[in-house]
């Protein structure tokens, strides 16, 4: 399934939308005590262990946004924004949102 953040797909037409479908994935209070604990993870600037943790956190959002626009019937996922909000009543999780319109590409 194409997921794009453009609202076209050049050299295809949209034969049908959707509608709107959205992914989320939460990260619990753990996952930051770790990464600060995991600081030696720290190589060239980055810290790896944090980097992977949020990859997996996005593919997450992505999947259940790819699962709700197969259940729609769709073939793509067009204008997709994604967004990162700290939660919790001390910013103990991190929630990973994927959003976008369901089409069919002709």
């Amino acid at each position: 399934m194409l997921i794009t953040t453009t609202p076209t797909i050049e050299g295809r037409s949209i034969r049908q939308y959707h509608g709107i479908v959205t992914g989320e994935a939460i990260i619990g209070a753990n996952f930051f005590k770790d990464m600060f604990a995991a600081v030696r993870d720290v190589v060239g600037g980055r810290a790896g262990s944090y980097e992977k943790t949020m990859r997996a956190a996005r593919e997450a959002a992505f999947n259940d946004m790819r699962e709700a626009a197969k259940e729609l019937g769709a073939n793509a996922v067009i204008g997709v924004d994604i967004d990162y909000e700290v939660l919790g009543e001390k910013n103990g999780m991190l929630m990973v949102t994927a959003c976008g319109t369901a089409v069919t590409l002709g």
